[in-house]
């Protein structure tokens, strides 16, 4: 006869997909069961901590490596893919626009270095810890990205959450302050672009799951390139970098170049679903930016450029998902 505790062991192991149950939900029934007595069993509930348990085991599951069926093993690469291309173009972006930032108010004399200190120093104590934790913080991409790469998965997923939170002030601020929340699609989106690779590295690269690997090249490489393309796209064209261009630029050349790559090699597959996610955020920040200096009396080529670069993402956005979808296709 079926206990009520048993019932809702079974009601929450309902979380973990299918192929998962039909090979382990009696097992696991029976060691949540072993220790309880059976008089006590219609007055228990699973606990607070077995319940995380699973949900986590429901997660790992669900974005498995080996041994489950196709699909769940597909859904992990993509979201392994779009965690690591993710979090090395934040990387990147960081490390090359605070290398500017510094280089630009070094070389244009006492007033300019003093403007950039004073924004750390000059606003009271909640903006400067603020400030500070803006700046520090973030370069904590470059150490989840290189942690990653060498299967440090601890340290690369507390450096990811890290280096995520000062997206989440501007979202904060209005409710700690008296200051109101200035263009609430712009933050939001740009909390996605930080927070939704964050997570795919807590929950994706879990302890059954594969080590990360780049298709081509060197992660040193590949940092330098995402650090050059970035800070380039910058320099050489400094009135259109607005917070979405530098990696939006990164993000058109490397997926063209993976396009080039997989055309030639087709058997480089699984990163077509990540890059096209990848590519669909960084659009919507694209647009959010975007639609902050629509009205504004700004240098036609401004907005040209951005458009343009609007339009390029979509196009690629199109292309990787048609790329997607064949990978996708039953076998």
């Amino acid at each position: 006869m079926t206990t009520l505790l048993e019932a809702r062991y079974r009601t929450v192991l309902r979380l973990l997909p299918a192929y998962y149950r039909e090979t382990r939900e009696e097992e696991m029934v029976e060691v949540y069961l072993w220790d309880v007595d059976q008089e006590t069993q219609d007055q228990s509930r699973p606990t607070l901590g077995e319940v995380a348990s699973i949900a986590a085991l429901a997660v790992r599951s669900r974005l498995a490596a080996t041994g489950a069926p196709r699909r769940y093993a597909l859904l992990g690469s993509a979201v392994r893919h779009f965690a690591l291309y993710a979090v090395l173009l934040q990387a990147g972006a960081v490390v090359s626009d605070e290398v500017l930032r510094v280089t630009w108010s070094a070389t244009r004399g006492a007033h300019e270095w003093d403007m950039f200190l004073t924004g750390f120093t000059g606003s009271g104590p909640l903006p400067a810890v603020v400030a500070i934790a803006g700046w520090v913080l973030p370069l904590l991409w470059t150490v989840g990205f290189f942690a990653l790469v060498h299967d440090r998965r601890r340290l690369a997923r507390a450096a990811v959450l890290l280096a995520a939170l000062p997206s989440l002030w501007p979202l904060i601020e209005p409710l700690v302050t008296e200051w109101p929340m200035s263009a609430p699609y712009f933050v939001t989106a740009n909390a996605l672009f930080a927070w939704l690779p964050a997570l795919a590295v807590c929950a994706a690269y879990h302890r059954d799951a594969p080590p990360a690997v780049l298709p081509v090249g060197t992660p040193g490489l590949a940092f330098l390139a995402c650090c050059v393309v970035t800070g380039g796209s910058v320099a050489l064209l400094p009135t259109m970098a607005d917070l979405a261009w530098a990696p939006a630029t990164c993000f058109v050349l490397a997926a063209l170049g993976w396009l080039v790559l997989r055309a030639r090699r087709p058997e480089l597959g699984g990163a077509a679903v990540a890059l096209a996610v990848l590519g669909l955020l960084i659009l919507a920040v694209r647009l959010a930016a975007l639609s902050l200096w629509l009205g504004l009396a700004l240098p036609a080529v401004y907005l040209v450029g951005a458009l343009a670069q609007a339009g390029a993402l979509t196009l690629l956005v199109v292309a990787l998902g048609v790329v997607a979808r064949r990978d996708l296709a039953p076998r």
